[in-house]
């Protein structure tokens, strides 16, 4: 009896390109939260390396765990992790009130182990529990994560320091600009494998396009050594705070659903469907890989869903494939001297590249959005909502400037607050007296008055 397609094993030449090909589609997701957490902080180029090495480095061992697996831990799928965007604004918040900026990454990283083994711990009971996240309450998640990013690019596309006297000069922003058009002309002009690497080539364009503009600095890459390991807690050692780590809680929930979704969409893509067992095990391995990545001073791993995209479009279903893409990423955070390519880059070239890049996160979570039944007033309430209290720090960034530092923490993440209020809100109107109103469609703020061209046909939360 032959092997599924799922446990089939390549010629190692087509593993290892196939494998590239799968880094290639997520590394620029991979380097963007420690290169936004790392700025915020105020590393240095080279402590900026460090991280981002780190994080390739545990995003390969994370990816081990969920594709190769170890008693029920893993889906064997051919399923992609690295670091979730759903905490960079959280982690972000953190710093922002974290007086010792320090103490900031072992705040950050003691809150991601406990929320790590929270979740491992978990795992078989949220599988049961999935039915409290629809994707009107995943789908406004995931916008949010897309909005609360883009803000950003947008300080990225000004220059590297607010300070420094060519911020949101006209250069800067027109090497933003270059880079988004050559981003948005690779996606509609080249097909395949250049078409998925576009952001990455975009970032490669823009940086030789900016070196007679005097703005990239090769320094780093010049600094780094060609061999280097990511020493266990480097940056110190972790620190618990209790509300960083109900911060976290609320991202590994969120992270938890996500990985939810895509292995149900990932197990119908490869012919071999999620059961509750499959997703409990590959949970486990995001939950435990979560736990792990702070040891070697990385973030929270989840699923990376743009490499289930490149599963369904290559047509190649084998998790060795994604397998060795994880050993690449190994390699490469073991090489300094790869992970500083990414120092290079001019910050307005990240900040041109960051508005596809945070900007398709928030379409994925309109995406989902699409799938949730907006027909339904509930629904449509539950959106309007949670995306309302998830903004507030974006637009009102001093509205809870009266609340103790620790409450600030959470309230100054509008992914977290969205989220919170985005499920107790499908509760209430969606699971506690089910049934009443459920087949009324009306516009949330006129009661009797149909939303024209609506379906009426009654849909499950």
């Amino acid at each position: 009896m032959a092997d599924h397609p799922v446990d089939e094993k390549l010629p190692p030449l087509k593993m290892a390109t196939t494998g590239l090909q799968h880094v290639a589609a997520m590394y620029a997701g991979v380097v963007a939260p420690p290169l936004i957490v790392g700025a915020a902080i105020g590393l240095s180029a080279t402590e900026l390396t460090f991280l981002t090495g780190a994080c390739l480095f545990t995003a390969g061992l994370a990816t081990f765990l969920q594709t190769l697996g170890i008693w029920k831990i893993g889906a064997r799928l051919p399923f992609v992790n690295g670091v979730t965007f759903a905490g960079v604004a959280p982690m972000t918040a953190i710093v922002a009130s974290t007086e010792d900026k320090d103490d900031a990454l072992p705040i950050i990283f003691g809150a991601v182990i406990v929320a790590g083994l929270l979740g491992f711990l978990f795992s078989p009971v949220f599988c049961k529990a999935i039915r409290f996240f629809p994707p009107v309450v995943t789908g406004t998640v995931i916008t949010l994560i897309g909005i609360s990013l883009l803000p950003v690019a947008f300080g990225w596309a000004q220059g590297s320091s607010p300070a420094a006297d060519d911020f949101g000069s006209a250069t800067n922003l027109g090497l933003a600009a270059i880079t988004l058009v050559i981003v948005l002309l690779l996606r509609r002009f080249t097909r395949g494998f250049v078409k998925q690497i576009a952001v990455l080539l975009g970032l490669v364009a823009g940086t030789i396009i900016a070196i007679p503009f005097g703005v990239t600095d090769f320094g780093p890459v010049t600094e780094a050594s060609v061999v280097g390991f990511p020493t266990p807690f480097h940056f110190g050692a972790p620190q618990f705070q209790l509300a960083a780590i109900l911060s976290m809680c609320v991202v590994m929930v969120v992270s938890m659903t996500e990985s939810t979704a895509d292995m149900l969409a990932l197990g119908e893509i490869v012919d071999r469907k999620a059961d509750e067992k499959t997703i409990a095990a590959g949970l486990r391995a995001d939950t435990l890989g979560s736990a792990i990545s702070p040891i070697f001073n990385g973030f929270m791993c989840s699923a990376f869903a743009q490499n289930i995209g490149l599963v369904a479009m290559t047509k190649i279903r084998s998790r060795y494939v994604v397998a060795a893409g994880g050993g690449f990423l190994v390699l490469m955070g073991l090489c300094p001297m790869a992970a500083s390519l990414i120092a290079v880059v001019p910050r307005p070239v990240l900040g041109g590249a960051g508005v596809v890049l945070f900007g398709s996160v928030a379409a994925s979570g309109i995406q989902t959005l699409v799938r949730a039944s907006l027909d339904k007033d509930n629904n449509v309430l539950i959106v309007a909502v949670s995306l309302a209290v998830g903004i507030i720090p974006i637009a009102a960034p001093e509205f809870y400037h009266s609340f103790p530092e620790n409450a600030k923490i959470i309230l100054d993440s509008g992914i977290s607050t969205g989220c919170v209020a985005a499920v107790l809100l499908n509760l209430v109107f969606n699971h506690i007296g089910k049934g009443q109103d459920a087949e009324d469609v009306t516009h949330p703020m006129e009661a009797g008055e149909e939303i024209t061209g609506a379906s009426r046909a009654p849909a499950t939360p």
